[in-house]
């Protein structure tokens, strides 16, 4: 590696550092500020909400990290080209792609280091997170999938069971509109549905409200109908509602293993685990992206010096987080696939680097 391959790698690196040094006690004032009064309210221990910062450290910095990664080189960019350090680069016979290399190289650490950050460390400290918050300063227990859980249960590949409630209350352990449904070979043998069902904690069972249960028979059909009766059944409510962000606090593969294991009870929220799956790749490619972009846009000493570029890489970045927010909540929510979801501001916004490059190589 050559001296200025050294040089623009250590302000790649430094620069990005500093950066997140810079802005991250600023989210954390930011954050007391609004929920100082909250925590003297609860008296939650000291330690607790050291804990709490420490998680959020880490999750802020991921959260924003496209941004820091891509205003940084800006920054140091535009300070390069403004003191024509890039003009006398280029002028010494060093092409623009060559210029560009220690660039590279810094992107390359950058998304290895994003990378097992999201895989193992980011899971810790998002259960943190959101666990405190939901825990001591929303005012509330976590929030969890509480409306048409639906959930299948099958064993080498055969359907074994279905189970449906259409609302479930987590803090009573209540649900209503309840259906269960067994199978043999794939043929439905047993069918119970109440119109209420309460789980009870001391004995790990469920009571059934206005139970029916109908045991089908080759010939004819077997029918009981009681106003109550305790089940007891080998799920639990934590398997009927998990918490909305469980897929955030897995490592990936205990995000893998859950996703599989949710889409074969038929989850209807499997989009959502998806999209935090996909991210946990996507995240780190954005890197790559950014990077060519804010080299291009950055490169060229301008009249306006570096608040020109500054602006524009602000828009840009600004832009990029507003693609992926958008088109992830679409994966959730609407019929698009995740994985075209999560990926779709990496193509166009890498359509737009190739864009600039050409134009900057120029």
């Amino acid at each position: 590696m050559k001296i200025i391959d050294k040089y623009i790698l250590k302000r790649y690196l430094v620069t990005f550092s500093v950066m997140l040094i810079m802005f991250i006690p600023i989210g954390i004032t930011i954050d007391v500020s609004e929920k100082v009064n909250k925590m003297i309210e609860k008296k939650i221990p000291l330690k607790d909400i050291l804990i709490y910062y420490g998680d959020f450290t880490v999750y802020f910095a991921n959260l924003l990290f496209p941004i820091f990664l891509f205003l940084s080189i800006i920054w140091f960019t535009s300070k390069l080209a403004n003191n024509t350090e890039i003009i006398a680069i280029l002028s010494s016979g060093i092409s623009f792609s060559r210029f560009l290399r220690p660039f590279i190289y810094g992107a390359v650490i950058v998304s290895v280091f994003a990378l097992l950050m999201g895989f193992f460390l980011v899971p810790k400290a998002s259960k943190g997170f959101n666990d405190f918050r939901y825990q001591n300063l929303k005012g509330n227990s976590q929030t969890r999938e509480t409306s048409d859980i639906f959930r299948q249960i099958k064993k080498d590949g055969k359907l074994e069971e279905n189970i449906y409630v259409s609302n479930y209350n987590y803090l009573s352990q209540t649900g209503f509109n309840f259906t269960y449904e067994k199978f043999q070979d794939n043929v439905l043998v047993e069918k119970v549905t109440a119109t209420r069902i309460h789980y009870k904690e001391e004995t790990k069972k469920y009571t059934l409200h206005n139970y029916n249960k109908r045991i089908i028979g080759q010939t004819d059909d077997q029918i009981i109908s009681i106003d109550k009766n305790e089940v007891d059944y080998n799920f639990e409510p934590d398997d009927l509602t998990p918490v909305i962000y469980v897929a955030e606090t897995m490592t990936i593969g205990e995000l893998n293993k859950f996703i599989n294991k949710e889409r074969a009870r038929g989850n209807g929220n499997i989009n959502t685990y998806l999209v935090v799956f996909y991210k946990k790749f996507s995240l780190p490619i954005s890197a790559f992206i950014l990077t060519i972009i804010a080299v291009a846009v950055s490169s060229m000493k301008r009249r306006g010096g570096m608040g020109i570029n500054l602006a524009i890489g602000i828009v840009i970045a600004f832009t990029f987080i507003f693609f992926d927010k958008v088109f992830g909540t679409l994966a959730e929510k609407s019929s698009i696939p995740p994985f075209l979801a999560v990926w779709f501001p990496n193509i166009v916004f890498g359509i737009l680097a190739a864009y600039l490059l050409r134009n900057a190589k120029r």
